[in-house]
């Protein structure tokens, strides 16, 4: 099962913590990911000015330098590609991911994320994994908008192929299992890997924790669902 991390400094951190501690809080749940073996963490903060990002980004590629962990940027392929990252993101807004390829390097992973098995045929050939959703409702993403379910997952994952499909939006451990059966190759995610924060600054504390735990039952999860032959 294939854990992705998606950041979100402002659910980790509190959305009026000032940026010192939002950075921080970042990159105590990059070390926890990190520390868990999971596989990928992508940055995802499309509002930091491009400096800034590429700081970052360089900075989480050191720290997981020599891990099994994988950094890519959401959406900037420049930046990746500046930063040494392992790849990049690619909102069905952003460049075509052919045209990444063209200019990226050997080893360079590059996503894309889907809504419907229909958009998978054109990213053939292009792209590393994709990202599918949304499965179930978030609060950003309510019952009443167009959800695929796991059928419309499992839609996804046949048209794919060989690509792997990674399930986003609602994900819950205890639906980890029903993700596996469905013939996804992982889960991406924000909420899943952030803890309770704690209240006792203005902040709001920060909710890093040891994704160790979770690394553990997802992994057993998926045993559950694919047991090995005998």
């Amino acid at each position: 099962m294939i854990l992705h991390l998606i950041t979100d400094r402002r659910r980790l951190a509190g959305h009026d913590a000032p940026w010192p501690e939002q950075r921080t809080c970042l990159l105590a749940q990059a070390r926890f990911a990190i520390d868990a073996g999971i596989a990928v963490l992508q940055l995802r903060e499309r509002d930091l000015d491009a400096a800034v990002l590429y700081d970052l980004t360089v900075e989480l590629v050191a720290m997981a330098a020599g891990s099994r962990t994988r950094i890519v940027v959401n959406d900037r392929a420049d930046i990746a590609l500046a930063a040494r990252a392992g790849g990049v993101h690619l909102r069905g807004d952003s460049l075509a991911p052919a045209v990444v390829r063209r200019f990226a390097p050997a080893g360079f992973l590059i996503g894309r994320s889907v809504h419907d098995a229909g958009e998978v045929a054109e990213l053939a050939g292009a792209v590393d994994y994709l990202i599918a959703g949304t499965v179930w409702a978030t609060p950003s993403k309510p019952a009443d908008h167009p959800l695929l379910g796991v059928d419309g997952l499992g839609r996804i994952v046949a048209a794919a192929g060989r690509v792997p499909v990674l399930a986003i939006g609602g994900v819950q451990v205890d639906r980890i299992a029903e993700i596996a059966k469905a013939g996804a190759a992982g889960v991406a995610a924000i909420g899943l890997f952030i803890g309770e924060r704690s209240r006792t600054d203005r902040a709001g504390g920060c909710g890093a924790r040891s994704l160790l735990e979770l690394a553990r039952r997802a992994s057993a999860l998926t045993t559950v669902a694919h047991p090995p032959p005998e």
